[in-house]
């Protein structure tokens, strides 16, 4: 069992679907918008899928239409979405939206997300914050705390075994997004840093 939610993205490969759920993961991310770098196409994300059990299977889109994203839900049998942009009509399932570290610091901005996404995520909706740091100053920890208390808020990026816990604490997000990655060759892969994140997490 792990202390908080917990979703991999870019999942491409046997070994970090199956590394992943076992850990106790919550959900595999799978990029299915092929403008994207590294994407899978849903016939492979269906055979990847079929190894695993008890995970939550999510697609990651940036600039689909809805119609299309929307399409690809109930072929894939996808529960959640990752989005890079914010859609212009409603989602049939709940959204995570990835946005800028700027917008969730302002209280200003935060009010309005929450408003707006209301209406376009009918099915509920969380939000992404990628940090590039793995030091965040005191100013910046207490707006992301403010907005985690206002919203589900997720964070994504530097994330490491040396900062995972004080994030948890500090900013006490809804989850966190790890990164997987490619194999070395097909049923190798090195998996000590997400493993240590990992380990980190267990109760």
């Amino acid at each position: 069992m792990l202390r908080i939610p917990v979703l991999v993205r870019g999942i491409n490969n046997l070994s970090d679907a199956r590394y992943c759920a076992g850990m106790g993961a919550d959900g595999l991310i799978f990029t299915l918008d092929p403008t994207l770098p590294d994407a899978v196409t849903p016939t492979l994300m269906g055979e990847l899928a079929g190894w695993v059990a008890g995970v939550k299977l999510l697609g990651e889109f940036d600039a689909q239409p809805v119609s299309e994203i929307n399409r690809l839900v109930e072929e894939c049998g996808l529960q959640e979405v990752l989005l890079r942009q914010l859609p212009t009509t409603p989602l049939s399932v709940a959204s995570l939206l990835t946005v800028n570290l700027a917008d969730t610091i302002s209280s200003a901005q935060r009010e309005e997300m929450a408003q707006q996404y209301t209406s376009v995520f009918p099915a509920g909706f969380g939000v992404v914050v990628t940090l590039d740091s793995t030091h965040l100053d005191i100013t910046t920890q207490q707006a992301l705390a403010e907005a985690a208390a206002r919203f589900p808020l997720w964070l994504s990026g530097a994330i490491t075994p040396n900062n995972v816990l004080s994030l948890l604490d500090t900013v006490q997000p809804a989850g966190f997004l790890l990164s997987g990655g490619d194999e070395i060759k097909p049923g190798l892969r090195d998996f000590t840093e997400l493993e240590a994140v990992f380990e980190a997490l267990e109760e």
